[in-house]
């Protein structure tokens, strides 16, 4: 049989120095555990933009739909502030989104223990915390139409974003959540605005009827956004699975990333329907952004990239037991004190570099 296929899409900024870890790590895989892939590389963001004129070509586009999973690393950055919004580099990563139709984005908030105290929250309230949110990612205000920036007779300008959501777009995406929460913790809290916004009272219909229908058996709440914003920082371990909206996601995800004390330690994996051979579209990304400010110093951490593969380990190629060495090899080195620059902390020492980090992490999985 043909080996699974990855497409890798570097992009901008620190994407290319944290990706070469990742590679370090698939080519371990291969090489130890009999697990190989066929790997391309191709552009996308600012570096497709200045080598295309557009942040994601006909031609890329074509090859993420054809491979079973997309690696992604970061978009974006200020050289691109002044571009036309059509061609900005976030328009490359939105078009994948919307084009592969991957409508889950599935976002873990995970505490290793050795980061325990580094979060900005008392160690009891995040220590042990394990949580996922299900943002739906292809609809909602930051597809919806009508939309744009127009003139108003008064010489006034107007800005509009539609926020709209169909029953099949909300009950697909609660399907995802109520299937990861039979296999975690069994819960599901379901966040909207249905007290102001109609397409929250949708949400929650429809949310309602999935669960009742058909996942009675896990455990349903509903929760304003708002307030589960706040929840999140009182006591985020109530949680299971959270499912929202695109917009809500989007904040709430960052926020409960934060939980965990860096950015350069969250994944994400953003799921469509199966394709021919079983396996769902599928993007892997970290969390964090492109960090101009870091870029080309060896300084970034590489580990929600790395985790990201984990992710796709799991959920695009059944390697759960082979995901769950890797993240158990990030948690030793964690617990072995290996810190790059974004993990110190207020008490300060000496970072290793992302090469350094990738390195360690493969001796952590020779001893596994």
């Amino acid at each position: 049989m043909a080996n699974p296929s990855i497409l890798i899409l570097p992009g901008d900024g620190i994407g290319p120095e944290v990706m070469a870890e990742v590679r370090k790590i698939i080519g371990w895989f291969g090489e130890n555990r009999n697990l190989n892939f066929d790997l391309s590389e191709d552009l996308v963001g600012g570096a497709a933009y200045d080598a295309h004129g557009t942040p994601l070509t006909d031609a890329t586009m074509a090859k993420a739909q054809s491979v079973d999973a997309v690696l992604l690393g970061a978009v974006g950055g200020p050289a691109y502030d002044d571009l036309d919004f059509s061609v900005k580099p976030e328009r490359g990563l939105l078009r994948l989104r919307k084009e592969m139709d991957l409508f889950a984005n599935l976002r873990p908030a995970q505490c290793f223990d050795a980061l325990a105290d580094f979060s900005s929250l008392k160690k009891d309230v995040v220590a042990g915390l394990d949580i996922m949110i299900v943002r739906e990612l292809t609809s909602g205000s930051y597809f919806g139409e009508p939309r744009g920036i127009s003139d108003l007779p008064d010489g006034q300008r107007v800005g509009i974003n539609t926020q709209r959501y169909t029953t099949d777009e909300i009950r697909r995406v609660a399907r995802s959540a109520f299937e990861l929460a039979r296999k975690r913790g069994n819960k599901v809290c379901s966040m909207e605005k249905a007290n102001v916004m109609e397409s929250g009272i949708l949400w929650r219909e429809e949310v309602t009827w999935v669960h009742q229908n058909e996942y009675p058996d896990v455990e349903l709440s509903h929760m304003y956004a708002d307030n589960g914003a706040m929840q999140l920082v009182r006591w985020p371990k109530q949680f299971d699975v959270i499912v929202t909206d695109n917009l809500f996601g989007d904040i709430l995800s960052d926020c409960a990333a934060m939980l965990t004390g860096s950015l350069g330690m969250l994944p994400s994996a953003s799921l469509g329907v199966p394709m021919e051979n079983g396996r769902p579209k599928a993007m892997y990304e970290p969390v964090h952004g492109s960090a101009p400010d870091i870029t080309g110093q060896g300084k970034a951490n590489p580990i929600a990239c790395i985790l990201s593969f984990a992710m796709a380990l799991r959920y695009s190629f059944d390697q759960g037991a082979e995901a769950t060495r890797l993240e158990a090899a990030i948690e030793t080195v964690l617990a072995a004190g290996a810190r790059t620059a974004d993990l110190l902390g207020p008490t300060g020492g000496s970072p290793i570099s992302t090469a350094e980090m990738g390195d360690v992490i493969i001796k952590a999985l020779d001893a596994s």
